[in-house]
C-alpha cells in the first residue's frame, strides 16, 4: 500500500502554471532559431553570388506591392567603361583599396553628426550592396550594425569587379522603378549602358543618391555640376584600379 501511494504521488501532475511556461519557452527558442537563421542566411548565400543575377530587397518589395520594376542585367565588360569609373568616383573613391568599409570616411561622417553638421555619406559601394541585397533602406543603428560585418564578408568572398557589377545592376537609377545601369540608361538616354559617353555616365552617377528627385534625363544645374566633378574623378579612379586590381 505504501509503495502504491508513493508511486501515485510521483505521477501527480506539476503545477498548472508549469505548462504555459514551458510552452512560452519553446516559442522563444523557435523565434531565436528563426532570428539566427535570418542573420546567417546572407553569409551563406553571398558566395553563390559570384554568378547569377541577384535582385535587391527593394526590387522584391516593389514586385510584391505590384509596383513597376524594370531591370535588364548587363555584364561588367559590356558596360561603357566610363560608367563604373564615374560611379566609383562619386560613391566610393577608395573602393579599390579598402576591404569593404572605408573607416576614414565613416569616422568623418560620425564626426559631422556629432558636430551637428549635415552628414556626408560614409557608406562604401560594398556596404550599399550589403544593404540593397539583404537589408532595408532608411537610416537605423540596427541596420548599420548588421551592414558593417556583412560588407566585410562580401569583400572577402567576392572579387571587387563582381561587387561593382552587382551594384551597377541593382542600384535604383530611375524615378519609376528603373533598376540597374541598363534600365537607367534606356530611360535617361534611350540607349544601352554599353554606349554611354563619359558625360552621360557621369550624369547617371550624379543621380545615385536620389534618382527620384534627381534626373539624368533632364539634369538641373546641380546634377550637371556634379557630373563635371565626377568626370574629373574618373581618371584618378582608373589609375587607382589599374595599380591595385585591374579595371
Amino acid at each position: 500500500m505504501e509503495m502504491s501511494l508513493r508511486w501515485g504521488l510521483n505521477e501527480r501532475p506539476g503545477p498548472a502554471w508549469a505548462e504555459p511556461e514551458a510552452s512560452n519557452l519553446r516559442i522563444v527558442r523557435i523565434l531565436m532559431l528563426i532570428l539566427l537563421a535570418a542573420l546567417l542566411l546572407p553569409y551563406l548565400v553571398t558566395p553563390f553570388y559570384r554568378t547569377g543575377h541577384p535582385v535587391s530587397t527593394l526590387m522584391a518589395w516593389r514586385w510584391l506591392k505590384g509596383a513597376p520594376v524594370s531591370r535588364q542585367w548587363i555584364d561588367f565588360h559590356a558596360m561603357s567603361p566610363y560608367l563604373p569609373r564615374s560611379v566609383v568616383g562619386s560613391e566610393d573613391a577608395r573602393f579599390c583599396r579598402h576591404r569593404g568599409i572605408d573607416w576614414d570616411a565613416l569616422q568623418e561622417a560620425i564626426d559631422d553628426a556629432e558636430d551637428g553638421e549635415p552628414t556626408r555619406g560614409g557608406s562604401t559601394i560594398t556596404q550599399q550592396v550589403a544593404k540593397n541585397l539583404f537589408l532595408w533602406p532608411g537610416r537605423s543603428v540596427v541596420r548599420k550594425a548588421l551592414e558593417l560585418p556583412l560588407a566585410m564578408w562580401i569583400d572577402l568572398v567576392l572579387p571587387k569587379q563582381r561587387i561593382l557589377e552587382i551594384y551597377l545592376n541593382i542600384a535604383e537609377l530611375g524615378p519609376s522603378g528603373q533598376f540597374g545601369a541598363e534600365a537607367g540608361a534606356l530611360y535617361a538616354f534611350g540607349r544601352s549602358a554599353a554606349t554611354l559617353t563619359a558625360r552621360e555616365a557621369a550624369l547617371m552617377a550624379a543621380i545615385l543618391p536620389n534618382p527620384v528627385k534627381r534626373s539624368a534625363r533632364n539634369p538641373g544645374p546641380g546634377v550637371r555640376r556634379l557630373a563635371g566633378t565626377y568626370m574629373m574623378r574618373a581618371g584618378a579612379v582608373q589609375r587607382c584600379w589599374s595599380e591595385n586590381r585591374g579595371f
